[in-house]
């Protein structure tokens, strides 16, 4: 009956918006902000939470994760490495010739994924971000037509195992942004206009190399300083965003910002008016935030522990889960990161939302939504379902899996 109310819903949305509804509303679907929730619902404790596990694959095919409506049926399905699976029975469809990936032997050739109107069509496609230092790619929707996707490349290599896609210069749509290993810069790439398809690279920062090595790890984009404009963040520091996010040489600000982490995210966590950082350890234990102390115009950073009962947390999201206008945030273990190298490899593969109760001694509350899958190097936090709730859906060495939100 939900399908069924969700599917008239769309048709009737649909009837009412331009023909280029679809391109919007995959991008809205892919902020992370709940842009596309159609019943916007009361906040409640987290106790009250649960979400129920679709299992689409137990196949190991990604370590990242997209959705988008694919078909145009009105449903938002699944795209993750060489398929994508359509709502609502997740049936599995081949985007491109599918690899075989052993989770004990190596690595998949998709990290993090998205999906965008690329050639302005009207039809959803593919973009992936593969092995870091590898090529990044898109591919092609071809329209309800038999055959695989068509590959086109956007960009040769691309460094930093947290690079994403973020919102840089302010206009609604999700940049690339990761580094240059052989020219040591961060770039950012920027999708065509028009359909001939091709993306616009901008730098940030000179040839100084700083979190633009391949397995370099940690990335985030951020108001760091409230001036409304997006900076970057990395462990060592934040480029400020300039009036012009397409200018290079953005001014580099030092931080301490913690070990090896997955995505990093900006928020006043204390409510001081200071930006502070939440870091995950990407092989390691540990998940914390970062307090920022301004001292006379001084800036310097005090590190705060929330939880080191497990390991591998590479992949973070910052958002609402219980619907009370503040972030949670959404984290797990990356199971078998490093083939049985890293410290607890072999533990159990949880997937964690962590309730914020803010105030000057900040606190999280964890709430368990799974035992037998976690993250890979994303997680992706949406409302996929049209009623208010935020999903969440993941990829990795476990399979694909999609948990819709309950209450």
């Amino acid at each position: 009956m939900k399908i069924q109310m969700m599917t008239k819903l769309m048709q009737n949305l649909k009837a009412m918006l331009n023909p280029r509804f679809p391109i919007f509303l995959s991008l809205f679907l892919l902020m992370g902000s709940g842009a596309f929730a159609q019943k916007p619902r009361t906040a409640v404790p987290g106790d009250r939470i649960s979400f129920k596990k679709h299992v689409l694959t137990r196949e190991f095919l990604a370590e990242g994760v997209a959705v988008g409506d694919v078909n145009r049926d009105g449903l938002v399905d699944v795209m993750a490495g060489a398929y994508w699976f359509e709502a609502p029975d997740w049936k599995m469809q081949e985007m491109t010739k599918p690899i075989k990936f052993e989770y004990d032997k190596g690595y998949s050739n998709a990290f993090v994924s998205h999906g965008i109107d690329v050639n302005r069509d009207g039809w959803v496609d593919f973009v992936r971000i593969g092995f870091p230092g590898k090529e990044v790619m898109w591919y092609e929707n071809p329209k309800n037509q038999s055959g695989y996707w068509k590959a086109h490349a956007i960009y040769p290599t691309l460094g930093n195992e947290s690079a994403g896609f973020y919102d840089i210069d302010g206009d609604g749509e999700l940049e690339i942004i990761g580094g240059n290993p052989y020219t040591g810069e961060i770039i950012w790439l920027k999708a065509p206009k028009s359909g001939n398809g091709e993306w616009t690279r901008y730098t940030i920062n000179p040839q100084d190399g700083l979190g633009t090595a391949p397995y370099y790890h940690g990335l985030g984009v951020g108001d760091m300083n409230g001036d409304g404009r997006m900076d970057v963040i990395i462990r060592e520091g934040w480029w400020e965003g300039p009036a012009d996010p397409t200018q290079p040489n953005w001014k580099f600000h030092p931080a301490n910002l913690g070990e090896a982490a997955a995505q990093l995210f900006a928020y006043d966590f204390n409510g001081d008016g200071l930006k502070d950082v939440l870091s995950s350890s990407a092989h390691n234990q540990g998940i914390w935030w970062h307090q920022q102390i301004n001292d006379n115009g001084v800036s310097s950073w005090k590190t705060h522990t929330i939880d080191t009962t497990y390991t591998q947390t590479h992949a973070l999201s910052l958002v609402d889960i219980n619907g009370n206008g503040i972030p949670d945030f959404v984290t797990g273990k990356r199971f078998f990161a490093h083939m049985g190298a890293d410290p607890g490899e072999y533990d159990t593969p949880y997937l964690y939302w962590y309730e914020f109760v803010p105030g000057k001694e900040p606190r999280w509350i964890p709430h368990v939504v799974d035992t037998d899958s976690g993250v890979g190097v994303q997680v992706l936090t949406q409302d996929i379902t049209g009623d208010g709730l935020m999903d969440i859906i993941v990829a990795n060495k476990k399979g694909v899996f999609v948990f819709k939100q309950e209450r």
